[in-house]
């Protein structure tokens, strides 16, 4: 494929050229990695002879090993994520449900687990839309992630998120349950094929809310626009100018509509909207507890830990893992 690069004609179309070159990037990564599994399995061999000779220590074995083992399940993830759109950027939104203050904050906390999730993976994220909380949190937020495989990924996060805890917001000290649903759809001006006709939109201009201060926007920048056929409606606030607020909104107006053929096709649902549950008691996929216990447990799969430190600070990984595992099985 890369002999294609070499045509004089092939920045002719630089939306195909990219495509493409995105193509052969993902297919170098998949060889390299089984020819690094490859060297691996030779180097275990001579690493055994060093350890019967007493050269090495087991030690150093197992240090291997786990580089291994961590090589082979991210090859047999990414066999898994084998849909036309998982191996695109995804754009994510996090809403609190009811509770104001508190789930506002489980909200920003979910933000933070992420954030440090994209930053292990080495994915680059963009802050699209950005409402805070009235007094702690947020209200809202809409992020796109750049890297590989980043919808197929971030797809087993789709769902409505629990805490329990002892409130930082309460003085009593009592034991508070929050609720925060998290939606994530693909992500890619060039791969999706969306039309979308003008007649079709109703664009509002308002003034973007802020911290106060110089943070508060002077103008009508602020977009929110409305699909009147599918009824989706997106915003985005983030930047100071109407034209980049404008195109970041198109673009999560755009990866919304390709979700909604994608489950059209899949005749999962009539509609993505159709699956939001209520953000509450009974509906969530995973909970959170810190109090009396510490607990993160996975209500699809059973996975369970109690590293919930380590979960919060983003290594949900074994999470994500299980989940496309448990659907493939159970399909």
């Amino acid at each position: 494929m890369r002999q294609l690069t070499t045509d004089e004609n092939f920045w002719n179309d630089n939306k195909a050229a990219s495509l493409q070159l995105k193509k052969i990037s993902l297919l170098e990564k998949e060889i390299n990695a089984w020819v690094k599994i490859d060297s691996l399995i030779n180097d275990f061999s001579i690493l055994a002879e060093f350890y019967d000779l007493g050269e090495i220590e087991i030690d150093e074995i197992n240090n291997e090993l786990i580089k291994f083992v961590d090589l082979v399940e991210d090859v047999e993830l990414k066999t898994i994520l084998g849909e036309p759109q998982d191996s695109q950027n995804a754009i994510m939104t996090i809403h609190p449900g009811a509770g104001g203050t508190e789930s506002q904050d489980w909200a920003e906390m979910l933000y933070r687990m992420y954030s440090r999730w994209y930053e292990n993976k080495g994915f680059k994220k963009n802050v699209i839309d950005f409402q805070p909380g009235d007094e702690a949190g947020i209200k809202d937020i809409t992020i796109e992630i750049e890297g590989d495989y980043a919808y197929g990924l971030l797809k087993a996060e789709v769902g409505v998120h629990r805490l329990v805890r002892i409130s930082p917001f309460d003085s009593n000290g009592r034991r508070h349950t929050s609720f925060a649903s998290v939606f994530v759809y693909p992500s890619s001006d060039d791969e999706i094929e969306i039309e979308i006709n003008n007649n079709d939109l109703r664009i509002d201009t308002y003034r973007a809310s802020g911290a106060g201060g110089q943070h508060v926007n002077k103008t009508d920048s602020a977009i929110r626009i409305t699909h009147i056929p599918s009824g989706v409606v997106v915003q985005c606030q983030n930047q100071r100018s109407q034209h980049k607020n404008k195109a970041s909104a198109l673009k999560v107006l755009k990866a919304r509509l390709y979700q909604l053929e994608i489950d059209k096709e899949k005749e999962a649902v009539k509609d993505l909207e159709n699956k939001k549950m209520d953000i509450a008691w009974g509906s969530q996929i995973r909970s959170y507890v810190f109090h009396p216990y510490n607990l993160v447990k996975d209500h699809r799969t059973s996975k369970e830990t109690g590293n919930i430190d380590g979960v919060m600070d983003g290594k949900i990984d074994d999470f994500i893992r299980s989940f496309l595992i448990h659907k493939i099985e159970v399909n």
